[in-house]
């Protein structure tokens, strides 16, 4: 009897607060802004449902709390202000009660101050993420959509997530922009700006802003689009979706992740796929009806194509192919099929994946801007993966040919402060230096040194080798690499330390790496070089600014 009174208080109290609770499901009158709900990663997946009358339902897997929690996940439901949202779930129904709507995220108070969340790079407030999506500026924006999800710090539940920024450095992260549905979950794609109004979604003098993107179903890959005239922040999906359904012709589960363009001395538009072994080309004029042109094998993943003046010449000019891992080749294209020339090559590795550039950048300003997912994970924190620093793409002539180089924006600049430089060190006299800045939780460091043997030497943080260059092997971290000079026994680097990554740009960005940081444990000796006599010819330290303050 008690038992029953006491369930009867809490239906009661639920009803009150506009909570309704029954087996398995809960009924809530939306009047905030999010929903707060609580994640175990002692719990199994399971499904839960978010119906709403009238609209289409969504479904994810989830592992919801019963009691305490490992950390809050949240799903914005402002649009559904005033309407009634029912919530299911298959698991233990007792974490249904522990959902609750409020105008604000649980933890939000200590939201970018987390002991281990990055402070110059962006990272989602909860969730996973992994590869950057539809990288496009509009009205002077940079969006940056990204593989989300948003119920769990480990993947699965497919969303396009969707943050903002004035100087891709500075970011506000917005609601989901894509939500999975009918034909699978939202995977990678790319965005474009429909100035001609091919596709017909112009309303006056508002372009649209189309999304090319994966559908991802049990079964099979499709392509889909999507349109928006409010500058990003919803979309509306191609009713006759989808546009391109290849599985049949590769005999493959593996088509994915488009990139579309528009092909000006065509008057077309491109769609980059890659499609089981490597990168398709198909052409459209409208962006819905598409013609499949070409091939070219060898990548896997997230392509991309672009042109790039090689050495700034407008007038000498090539194509670059590549798909998610850093590897590259170089050629020409003539709107339908690209033509390898040279490569490939490679021009970054460690934890980069699936670098996408920006679309849409203004003539005026013309760079061809990267960002790449890190894979990269944050101890005991609600969010896993960042994007790593943005960086300007170029070509440049070296004694081995035509290479792709890649260094950070200028627009990071504001974040990093000199506070000292040296010049002709002896390696202890530069590490006696660098013991002021043992406890920097985030520090660039700039510097040229040379090796006086042909052995390695490099730099460590708290013993991780973030830099050991073999000159006797030529590698450096156990990549190959050979300087242009071969005689030459320098080595420039550029460091970017953040709480929990380390990127490196090697002798002016012919070369990068990134890593993640391991923690210090009992280590005692900080920022060292080490290395057999070797000499710092130059040494640089910087302070590094937070992007969320």
């Amino acid at each position: 009897m008690k038992l029953l009174i006491q369930k009867a208080i809490l239906a009661n109290i639920l009803l009150f607060i506009g909570y309704s609770l029954s087996a398995g499901e809960i009924k809530i009158k939306i009047d905030k802004r999010y929903l707060n709900i609580p994640v175990s990663h002692k719990e199994d997946r399971h499904k839960m449902t978010f119906e709403v009358k009238g609209q289409p339902a969504l479904s994810v897997v989830i592992r919801l709390a019963p009691d305490e929690a490992d950390y809050w996940v949240f799903k914005d439901v402002s649009n559904l202000k005033g309407k009634t949202l029912t919530i299911s779930y298959e698991g233990n129904e007792k974490g249904l009660s522990n959902i609750y709507q409020d105008d604000n995220i649980k933890g939000e108070d200590n939201l970018y101050k987390e002991n281990n969340r990055p402070q110059f790079h962006f990272t989602t407030k909860r969730g996973w993420i992994n590869d950057p999506n539809g990288l496009v500026y509009y009205d002077g924006e940079y969006h940056l959509f990204y593989q989300h999800n948003p119920f769990e710090r480990e993947w699965e539940n497919m969303h396009w997530g969707h943050a903002v920024s004035k100087d891709l450095v500075h970011w506000e992260e917005l609601t989901d922009a894509l939500h999975p549905d009918h034909l699978g979950g939202m995977f990678s794609g790319s965005a474009v700006i429909d100035y001609g109004n091919t596709a017909g979604y112009n309303k006056g003098d508002t372009p649209a802003m189309i999304v090319a993107y994966t559908a991802a179903g049990p079964d099979k890959q499709v392509q889909c689009i999507a349109y928006s005239l409010d500058k990003g922040r919803t979309f509306t999906k191609y009713t006759n979706n989808p546009v391109i359904d290849s599985k049949h012709i590769w005999n493959s589960h593996d088509t994915r992740d488009p990139k579309i363009f528009w092909y000006t001395s065509g008057n077309h538009w491109v769609m980059v796929l890659n499609e089981r072994d490597g990168h398709s080309i198909y052409t459209s004029p409208d962006l819905k009806n598409w013609k499949y042109e070409s091939h070219v094998t060898g990548f896997w993943e997230c392509p991309e194509l672009f042109e790039l003046a090689v050495d700034g010449n407008p007038n000498n000019k090539k194509w670059v192919m590549y798909g998610a891992t850093g590897t590259y080749m170089l050629g020409s294209f003539d709107g339908k099929t690209f033509i390898p020339e040279s490569g490939k090559y490679f021009y970054t590795k460690g934890s980069l994946y699936a670098g996408q550039t920006y679309t849409n950048i203004p003539n005026s300003d013309g760079r061809r801007i990267q960002i790449a997912w890190g894979r990269i994970s944050h101890p005991s924190m609600p969010f896993n993966g960042m994007m790593l620093l943005p960086t300007e793409l170029t070509l440049h002539t070296t004694k081995e040919g035509i290479r792709l180089f890649s260094n950070p924006i200028k627009e990071t600049k504001q974040l990093f402060t000199p506070l000292k430089k040296w010049a002709s060190l002896t390696s202890d006299k530069a590490n006696d230096h660098l013991k002021e800045f043992r406890n920097a939780e985030t520090l660039r460091i700039k510097t040229t040194f040379k090796l006086s043997h042909a052995t390695s030497a490099g730099i460590d943080l708290f013993g991780q080798r973030i830099l050991d260059y073999d000159m006797n092997a030529n590698t450096i971290n156990s990549v190959f690499y050979s300087p242009e000079d071969r005689n030459s026994m320098e080595l420039t680097a550029d460091i970017y330390i953040d709480k929990t990554s380390i990127e490196v740009f090697i002798d002016g960005g012919i070369y990068s790496y990134s890593m993640g940081r391991k923690a210090a444990n009992n280590n005692q000796d900080g920022i060292r070089f080490w290395g057999n006599n070797i000499a710092v010819k130059n040494l640089e330290i910087f302070s590094v600014k937070s992007i969320w303050n």
